[in-house]
């Protein structure tokens, strides 16, 4: 692909230098945190002969110091080209799916300088989608029918889940008084009239049975 004119070095600056030093530490960072799934590559869109400054996890063997992809040909091009592209289909080299994210940075006067790239490694999560759809697959026609939660626990952990939902927290999370209009709300849908209630509803509260006795009150 031939270069536009567009596509050549330009001087870097002292803002332009404090910014890719701060961009090699969130490329870093990104790096160590998405090991070893995740390919994490800087790119300087200055000199776009030698775009790659930055790499970690290094899953398309390629090197610092090699030149911008057609993406940051057409980001120096375009100031206007889209900042933000997320979760697009991409490939290795040697065929591996990938999926790939690239965030344009701009400078001070609205051109682009550098794009930070995240290239996901599909290929091991696959292999976990089927090796766990396998194992949470079961046999619904098979015999004997058999549930190990007491009748209605699933109905009450439910209760608990919509309740805490509609206050914008979680079960566990829910204040003094909440817990009390919850064990109003339980015993009104007759809740409480279900096999060690209590312990179920402590359990999912994660508070104590003498605690839920002092909340029904």
């Amino acid at each position: 692909m031939s270069r536009s004119k567009s596509a050549v070095a330009r001087k870097t600056t002292p803002e332009q230098k404090l910014l890719f030093d701060q961009l090699r530490q969130v490329a870093q960072g990104l790096g160590e945190t998405f090991a070893p799934f995740c390919e994490v590559v800087l790119h300087d869109l200055t000199d776009p002969r030698q775009a790659i400054v930055a790499i970690h996890n290094n899953l398309s063997g390629r090197k610092v110091g090699q030149p911008a992809t057609e993406l940051g040909l057409a980001r120096i091009a375009d100031p206007d080209y889209a900042q933000v592209i997320s979760n697009y289909a991409n490939s290795f080299a040697d065929g591996r799916q990938a999926k790939s994210t690239s965030i344009g940075i701009k400078g001070a006067d609205g051109a682009y300088v550098a794009a930070l790239c995240l290239n996901v490694d599909l290929t091991l999560f696959q292999g976990l989608q089927s090796a766990i759809g396998q194992f949470v697959s079961v046999d619904t026609q098979s015999t004997p029918r058999e549930s190990i939660n007491p009748v209605g626990a699933e109905a009450i952990r439910a209760q608990i889940d919509q309740f805490a939902a509609r206050r914008a927290t979680t079960p566990r999370a829910l204040a003094t008084e909440d817990r009390r209009v919850l064990l109003r709300e339980l015993r009104e849908a007759g809740c409480m009239e279900v096999r060690r209630a209590s312990d179920i509803i402590a359990a999912h509260l994660g508070v104590s049975r003498a605690t839920v006795y002092a909340d029904a009150r």
